[in-house]
């Protein structure tokens, strides 16, 4: 039997560690982890990165998989390529799912502001972590957060609000926390729904996403 070939795009200034926990049957799937390209500039269409992301994509009929922005990644990117399934875990399938501060953010420009520099230099700011919990904390997203480059970082966060996708593509299964205070699960549409699950529900609920993946791959 022939295995399914998918590939992985992780969320925005994250690497493909964020994938670590999920666990699938290796008889069946073989995996790959895309890593984030640097735009070509920063007004880069979304469409043509994504277009030279799908290069990377060497197996016909692959699945597709992203988390947050690398959901919108994987969406664009199958509009170059023929896949099996598009799946998206903490993302949305149009911009009608952004939530109400994020479109306000888009039309007063205030994503012009966003402190691009905590990521980009995160070892400068750890060190006024103080707590335990905080410090353990920064770790964590020193250790999954390492894409810093500021042009990558504004570029995405630009093209996360300017989305132009209006309706939902096919054969998309959508993967959702309830507890997502990014893109709040009451403007997901058609999702199936991981209770408890927060934005990096890909890290804390991993068990459960490889079930899923799994089940809706193998029906």
């Amino acid at each position: 039997m022939s295995k399914t070939h998918i590939y992985f795009v992780p969320g925005l200034a994250a690497n493909p560690s964020i994938y670590e926990y999920l666990s699938l049957p290796e008889d069946q799937f073989e995996l790959h982890f895309l890593e984030w390209q640097l735009p070509l500039a920063l007004n880069e269409s979304i469409s043509n990165y994504a277009h030279r992301m799908s290069e990377f994509v060497k197996h016909k009929n692959s699945v597709l998989v992203g988390v947050s922005f690398g959901g919108i990644i994987v969406q664009e990117m199958s509009k170059f390529i023929d896949t099996k399934k598009i799946i998206i875990i903490s993302s949305i399938k149009s911009n009608k799912e952004l939530p109400k501060r994020l479109k306000f953010v888009k039309k007063t420009n205030a994503f012009k502001l966003f402190p691009t520099r905590i990521i980009t230099n995160l070892e400068e700011y750890t060190k006024f972590f103080f707590t335990d919990f905080l410090k353990k904390r920064a770790e964590t997203y020193k250790k999954y957060l390492s894409v810093r480059n500021p042009i990558y970082i504004q570029w995405a966060i630009y093209n996360v609000l300017h989305w132009q996708q209006k309706k939902p593509l096919e054969n998309i299964t959508h993967i959702h926390g309830t507890e997502d205070s990014v893109f709040p699960i009451k403007h997901i549409k058609n999702c199936i729904k991981v209770k408890g699950g927060t934005h990096v529900v890909i890290l804390t609920k991993a068990k459960k996403i490889s079930k899923i993946i799994e089940e809706t791959l193998t029906d």
